[in-house]
């Protein structure tokens, strides 16, 4: 039979205090119940492992194996005990954040240079990927928190198993080259785009978001160009291979020879900004001021934007 760690504590308690009367006393026990506890360890251990004597008890050499290695766990349990308050005090631990390009080059190094002043001792990792690949870094625990985007009306699929926080809604603008003819324009119906090339980021997702647009317009998009990133699209832009419908946040490093157009009719589909986390799982400590710090500083980006 195993024995039990909170009985070979008790026995701990017995051989530093020299009786079963003083380790009741230190313990806030009755005697009868630390001697039933050192009964019920002798049992587990099938062997004796005290000797009682008129003044005290004396170990037996079983006895004094046994608070050997409880000795070990009881350091082992206060280590533990020592670690976790250092973790709830943001004094030690690793916290691995899963983040999209956009926001990458937008407001995290903000919200990176504030935790990092806040909880210097915490082990920050930073892991980039595009959208997809941050369901499969949550889902694999490679990260413990992520900073991603959604669209409004989502698959159901999409976040399975997934908690989301929603930081901000982000608009999407129109891109055109600074010699096109709509270039001057501050407003643009999508009807009036219908015989435009597209330029679009490779991914279904970013191609679904133009498809409903268009589609809200009555035409479907021709493509003419998949980039790879944002800051490829912009300059297949410039070239004129066509225009482009991109997120607000990948608008950190705009090119000087394309325009912005805002104010697009109707109103293309906007991405939600989500903090994301396995469903059901409670965040680190770390995890969770983190967090804060993500919804402050995404926050602050998005008013200084108007």
């Amino acid at each position: 039979m195993a024995m039990d760690i909170r009985r070979m504590l008790v026995l701990v308690e017995v051989a530093r205090a020299g009786s079963l009367t003083a380790a009741a006393g230190r313990l806030n026990y009755t005697v009868s119940a630390v001697s039933q506890q050192i009964g019920q360890l002798e049992d587990e251990a099938g062997q004796p492992l005290v000797e009682r004597r008129p003044r005290g008890v004396t170990l037996t050499e079983s006895g004094r194996a046994v608070v050997r290695h409880a000795e070990q766990i009881e350091r082992a349990v206060q280590a533990a005990h020592e670690e976790l308050e250092e973790i709830a005090g943001l004094r030690t631990g690793t916290l691995r954040l899963g983040t999209i390009p956009t926001v990458t080059e937008s407001f995290l190094p903000a919200a990176i240079a504030a935790f990092r002043e806040r909880h210097p001792r915490v082990d920050l990792r930073i892991h980039s990927a595009q959208r997809s690949g941050i369901g499969h870094l949550l889902e694999a625990r490679e990260i413990d928190l992520a900073i991603t985007w959604m669209r409004e009306v989502q698959d159901t699929s999409d976040t399975a198993g997934t908690s989301t926080e929603l930081i901000f809604r982000e608009p999407n603008v129109l891109l055109v080259p600074a010699g096109h003819e709509l270039a001057q324009r501050r407003t643009v119906q999508m009807e009036d785009l219908r015989h435009e090339p597209w330029i679009i980021r490779t991914s279904p997702n970013v191609l679904a978001v133009l498809e409903e647009a268009c589609e809200a317009a009555g035409f479907a998009p021709v493509v003419s160009f998949e980039a790879r990133s944002y800051q490829e699209a912009q300059a297949m832009v410039a070239v004129g291979m066509g225009i482009a419908l991109v997120p607000q946040l990948s608008l950190y490093s705009l090119r000087e020879d394309i325009a912005v157009i805002s104010a697009v009719t109707p109103r293309p589909p906007t991405r939600r900004i989500v903090l994301a986390r396995r469903r059901g799982e409670r965040l680190s400590p770390a995890g969770a001021a983190m967090g804060q710090i993500l919804m402050e500083a995404g926050r602050a980006w998005k008013a200084a934007q108007g």
